[in-house]
C-alpha cells in the first residue's frame, strides 16, 4: 500500500523553508524518470523518480523514495532544503548528526571516565548485594 502523499501543511511548512532559504522554484529544473531496482512491472513503467537540479548551486538531487510520485517530488525538496542549509548556513544534515552520534558512541572513554564507570558500577553492584536474601542457615 503506498503512503499518502504529503498534506497540505507539511507542503506549506517545506515551502516556507524553501522561501527562508532563497529556494525559488523557478530555480529548479524538474524531471520525472522511470525507476529502477527492486518493485517489478509497476516500478519499471511509471516515471515516478523525481530529479531535480538546483542551477545556483548546482546541487542534483535523484528521488525514488516511494512508488508515489507526489511524495518523491516532496521528499527531492526536503533533501534540496537540507542540502542548502548546510551549504548556505553551516548547518549539518540528519546523515551527518547521526554519523557524529555513532562516532561519540563507538569512541573509547577516557580514562577517568572509564573509572567513573566503574565505581558507578560497584556501587550499584553492592546495593543489590543488600537487597538479596539472606542465605539459610543449616
Amino acid at each position: 500500500m503506498n503512503p499518502a502523499p504529503p498534506a497540505s501543511e507539511k507542503e506549506a511548512r517545506l515551502a516556507a523553508r524553501m522561501l527562508s532559504l532563497g529556494i525559488r522554484e523557478e530555480d529548479l529544473a524538474e524531471t520525472f524518470v522511470r525507476g529502477a531496482g527492486p518493485g517489478g512491472q509497476k516500478i519499471n513503467k511509471t516515471s515516478s523518480c523525481v530529479s531535480l537540479v538546483y542551477a545556483p548551486l548546482d546541487i542534483r538531487i535523484k528521488c525514488q523514495a516511494s512508488r508515489s510520485l507526489a511524495l518523491n517530488r516532496y521528499r527531492a525538496r526536503e533533501e534540496l532544503c537540507e542540502r542548502v542549509a548546510a551549504i548556505l548556513l553551516g548547518e549539518k544534515t540528519r546523515a551527518q548528526q547521526e554519523a557524529e552520534r555513532i562516532r561519540r558512541q563507538k569512541r573509547r572513554r577516557s580514562r577517568r571516565a572509564k573509572a567513573r564507570m566503574l565505581a558507578d558500577k560497584r556501587a550499584n553492584a553492592e546495593k543489590k548485594a543488600l537487597r538479596r536474601a539472606p542465605a539459610p542457615e543449616d
